[in-house]
């Protein structure tokens, strides 16, 4: 269990990555994004998840120059859009993000959707990435149980990470049985359910017990379900809260109570009905 900020998971490939993070969507290219990425570095965060799409990968690129840290002790991971899924347009996408990012390789990359008919062509590119060194492990986002069994058919390597929507309203109970049994990390984006669980009446009773806010019994919770997450803010003090999560504990309890706030409700698009 993890019980420090720089505490990481082991991947199936015996890569280390940390449990916690700072995710930059909607973080606007240029100050804010750079602001928020030093805050975090400054604050002890080891690991920044950024993609193509969300249009800031330069400005994390530059929060981690600026920030002074060695680049082995970070783990930046970004995302190979939809439009740009295929083999060869992937392989292009990734070294226009690399480029973007100003790094020799990405700690983590993932392919962001499972478009159709796209996705098996597009991880032949994650494996050739891969096996090049290009990347240190590869993964998808928002993958289903029926996306991950297709793409493992016939794959050579088994995604290292699925990042998906993640909390208390969408515990997502089978697909992270599945990746355990496979060695999947599961990933949470959105674990805060963009703000919608925080007035909670569970969550603040909870919190209230471990002198805490909804918002870190959240982030705790995932962390004790063995659930790397990522929570997105651009405000300092709210970086430093969010990272404010490891000298508690959840007792069974208050885990299996969480765990009944479960509705399988979506902030974001549902993988199976997305307009890709």
């Amino acid at each position: 269990m993890p019980k420090h900020l720089s505490d990481s998971t082991i991947l199936n490939n015996d890569v280390r990555m940390p449990w916690f993070g700072l995710g930059v969507w909607k973080a606007t290219e240029g100050g804010e994004v750079e602001r928020a990425v030093r805050t975090a570095i400054e604050l002890g965060y080891k690991s920044i998840d950024t993609a193509a799409v969300y249009g800031n990968e330069a400005g994390v690129g530059q929060a981690i120059k600026d920030s002074g840290v060695a680049r082995e002790e970070l783990f930046v991971t970004t995302k190979v859009w939809n439009s740009n899924q295929g083999y060869d347009t992937t392989l292009q996408a990734f070294e226009e993000s690399r480029n973007k990012l100003g790094l020799d390789y990405i700690d983590l990359y993932l392919i962001h959707w499972p478009v159709k008919d796209k996705y098996k062509e597009t991880w032949k590119a994650l494996e050739k990435l891969y096996r090049d060194g290009s990347v240190r492990a590869i993964g998808v986002s928002n993958f289903q149980v029926h996306h991950l069994e297709d793409l493992m058919q016939g794959s050579e390597i088994v995604p290292a990470v699925n990042q998906v929507e993640y909390h208390p309203r969408l515990s997502q109970r089978p697909l992270h049985d599945f990746c355990r049994k496979n060695r999947i990390q599961l990933e949470a984006w959105s674990p805060l359910m963009q703000g919608q669980l925080l007035n909670n009446p569970l969550l603040i009773e909870i919190g209230e017990k471990h002198g805490k806010n909804p918002a870190q019994i959240i982030l705790r919770w995932d962390l004790q379900n063995e659930v790397v997450t990522i929570p997105k803010s651009v405000t300092p003090e709210r970086i430093a809260q969010n990272a404010d999560v490891f000298d508690f504990e959840l007792s069974s309890e208050d885990m299996e109570r969480i765990h009944t706030l479960n509705l399988d409700q979506r902030v974001g698009a549902d993988p199976d009905n997305f307009n890709f």
